[in-house]
């Protein structure tokens, strides 16, 4: 195979807004994702696993597709 093709897409997975008053699981995942604080900034590979727990806290984090 090509490098080309075995290069895989990463998401920058940006914390936008606080944690506090919201649910467990919401604090959970973000924890889970490596976050915390607003303005925190992770870098993950780009798997059905990390999407969907994306999209469970939309509202409080941005993405960003990212090639490497």
């Amino acid at each position: 195979m090509h490098k080309e093709k075995m290069m895989a897409k990463k998401l920058k997975i940006t914390q936008t807004r606080s944690i506090i008053d919201r649910p467990i699981r919401q604090k959970a995942t973000i924890k889970a994702l490596g976050l915390g604080r607003p303005n925190y900034q992770v870098v993950h590979n780009d798997t059905p696993q990390i999407r969907g727990m994306v999209k469970k806290i939309p509202h409080l984090v941005s993405v960003k597709e990212i090639d490497e």
